[in-house]
């Protein structure tokens, strides 16, 4: 899953508030960008732990583009100095146990997918392009 990020900047600060929009209460203050990027995927990470030890669904994430309009007007006079970066986080380890299914798929379109999943590092496997796909249509 593609998480937005937005960092900002109280005024007598230096330090960076990092929030992730689409994980309410899901935020971070650190001294710098590179440690804000670092530090939010790992509070990402015990966010979604969290949630999925209560049993609690995972959020779909929102684009970008909707954040930003989002934050806009939520933030008229200082939306310009907040800027935004998309973090990826495998959630499947916050979905519950895996299970083996039977699927049968057309013969040329598991070539197209075994295709996309050789030349594409977002996909490790079949498995977890189908899901991937199958989270893309659950979002709808």
């Amino acid at each position: 899953m593609k998480y937005a990020v937005v960092f900002t900047q109280a005024e007598k600060s230096t330090d960076y508030q990092v929030s992730v929009p689409d994980l309410p209460g899901c935020q971070i203050t650190e001294k710098t960008i590179d440690l804000g990027m670092e530090e939010v995927i790992k509070a990402i990470q015990s966010h979604l732990a969290i949630l999925a030890e209560y049993g609690e669904k995972i959020p779909n994430a929102q684009g970008l583009e909707q954040h930003r309009k989002n934050y806009i007007l939520a933030n008229p006079h200082t939306f310009v100095h907040a800027f935004w970066a998309i973090v990826s986080i495998d959630i499947t380890p916050y979905l519950g146990k895996s299970h083996k299914i039977n699927v049968t798929l057309p013969e040329l379109l598991i070539a197209q997918i075994d295709d996309k999943v050789s030349k594409s590092s977002d996909y490790k496997t079949r498995s977890g392009f189908i899901a991937s796909a199958c989270f893309a249509e659950l979002q709808k």
